[in-house]
């Protein structure tokens, strides 16, 4: 593929650093493909040459990361069948622990890593130095431990929080202790993340989902072992699962440093704890990081509380949306694959500064997401009648996930828009709308419709009433993004704050560069 072409301008062409000079053209490596750099420090991502060849490069991009998503769901659900075969008390507090886990601990690692989707995939291209996108790498892991704590703390005193909730002696007791082991296995599941993001942001797409093919099978053994044949049984799940999570991370650290790409591309310049812990940075890293995890956990948390409405409409609601919920869970790896494809390919056009890639980019991830969205809508509603049968032989079951199954289908353009839209605003650095997005639409309107339709003595519509109000968030949020990308962007401008963060990050490791120099004398 050709070189995206960058600004001709005298003044775009100077390096970041006016002291420092501007070096010779490089070769460098995007997603296994070689390339040229007008500067030695920065790479460029390949032009797609033509919308049809940008939108085959969106599938193709978003084909391993959706199934890289879908994969860590595995991890997770196959414990939950391994601990089920204890009975029904163990399956109920090991699903109910992974959702609490979920909403409150991983929403830290998916949600704060869409920070390196900005700073990360515009350093790549744009960076003064390549280095510099290792530098957020090392950031977003010690910041992303750091804000984790406070979660430990929580799954620490868990019992407590779940009685004042009305949950039950034994599966508040239950979840506790199950935490308290899951906390060991949560620093590896955020290291996991942040690594797969950076290598997302130089085009490596397919690494992390390598890494998990091989981590499956390896954490359903350990599982079956730990459960059923120590007497640790059902918190044996937590311990299997912390190993997974950690063996995660070391493959994909030795498929990183053996990758030729990743050393083609030479992001890694080592520990550079001075610049990393640098307080002006870590700032700017939060500012992106804390709204990026309130854009996945508000949407998230949303659903989770429909789940638990659910439950109050009885047992038979209840079976329905435990199949529907676990069939959208899968669904959703769809439109957030494509949402990281999307933020990679934005990222990268913005940092290179190239405004009319990253616009064609935006619209052409839209559209790969409507194409896919229309896809799966009608294979919803082509198989409405059958799909119950997957999870469950209950007439009745069936026959409520056939009714509601219309609404599941009628969101997945709105859903799939929702996905590739947040993924453009995480990469043009505009994590907080998709926040202020999720927030109104789930808790102002969504929630307190559904709720009503559900239960209001006049309406009583039961599970159809609480997805009704989930389909009207997912409009607004869908439809909302897209208005924003669409006519609510000043390219030029993301541009240039794109140009303004590699400038101060550039300034910011001279300046360490400079103390440490004298120190050493």
């Amino acid at each position: 593929m050709s070189t995206t072409h960058l600004p001709t301008s005298q003044d775009e062409r100077q390096p970041l650093l006016e002291s420092e000079p501007a070096t010779p053209t490089t070769a460098v490596s995007y997603g296994g493909t070689t390339t040229t750099s007008e500067s030695a420090t920065a790479a460029s991502p390949p032009d797609a040459g033509g919308p049809g060849r940008l939108f085959v490069s969106l599938l193709v991009d978003s084909v391993p990361v959706i199934l890289s998503y879908a994969l860590q769901n595995s991890i997770q659900t196959s414990a939950i069948l391994v601990v089920g075969r204890l009975g029904p008390d163990e399956l109920s507090a090991a699903a109910f622990s992974l959702m609490f886990a979920m909403v409150t601990g991983w929403c830290v690692a998916l949600g704060g890593t869409t920070a390196l989707d900005t700073l990360g995939s515009q350093a790549f291209t744009g960076g003064e130095r390549r280095t510099d996108v290792a530098i957020h790498l090392q950031r977003c892991i010690i910041l992303l431990w750091a804000l984790f704590v406070p979660v430990a703390i929580v799954w620490v005193y868990a019992r407590p929080v779940l009685l004042a909730f009305g949950q039950t002696e034994r599966l508040s007791r239950d979840v506790q202790a199950f935490l308290r082991i899951l906390i060991a296995g949560a620093p590896g599941y955020i290291a996991f993340e942040s690594l797969k993001k950076y290598l997302q942001c130089q085009g490596i797409m397919r690494a992390s989902t390598m890494v998990l093919i091989a981590v499956l099978p390896i954490n359903i053994l350990v599982n079956i072992l730990l459960v059923h044949n120590t007497s640790l049984g059902f918190l044996g799940s937590p311990l299997a699962l912390s190993i997974s999570y950690w063996l995660a991370f070391i493959f994909l650290v030795l498929f990183t440093a053996f990758s030729p790409t990743h050393r083609k591309n030479g992001t890694w310049g080592g520990l550079d704890l001075a610049t990393v812990l640098d307080v002006r940075s870590c700032i700017d890293f939060l500012k992106l990081a804390i709204p990026g995890i309130l854009m996945v956990g508000t949407e998230w948390a949303a659903f989770e509380i429909v789940a638990l409405a659910a439950g109050r409409l009885g047992a038979l609601p209840l079976a329905a949306q435990s199949i529907i919920m676990t069939a959208d869970q899968i669904l959703n790896t769809i439109p957030f694959g494509i949402g990281v494809a999307a933020s990679t390919r934005v990222g990268n056009y913005i940092g290179s500064r190239s405004a009319p890639l990253a616009k064609r980019a935006s619209h052409l991830s839209a559209l790969l997401s409507v194409v896919v969205g229309g896809i799966v809508m009608i294979t919803l509603i082509a198989t409405k009648d059958l799909f119950g049968y997957l999870f469950s032989d209950d007439a009745d079951v069936v026959r409520l996930v056939s009714k509601v199954m219309p609404l599941v289908a009628s969101f997945q353009i709105a859903d799939g828009l929702a996905g590739s839209c947040g993924g453009v605003l995480r990469g043009q650095g505009r994590q907080h709308l998709g926040a202020l997005f999720n927030l109104v639409a789930y808790y102002v309107l969504a929630l307190p419709m559904g709720i009503t339709l559900a239960f209001h003595p006049r309406t009583h519509m039961g599970l159809q009433g609480l997805w009704i109000g989930q389909v009207v968030a997912l409009f607004i949020v869908g439809f909302g993004e897209y208005a924003v990308v669409w006519l609510g962007t000043d390219w030029e401008k993301e541009i240039q704050k794109g140009v303004e963060r590699n400038r101060e990050q550039a300034k910011i490791r001279s300046m360490h560069q400079v103390e440490d120099q004298d120190n050493s004398c």
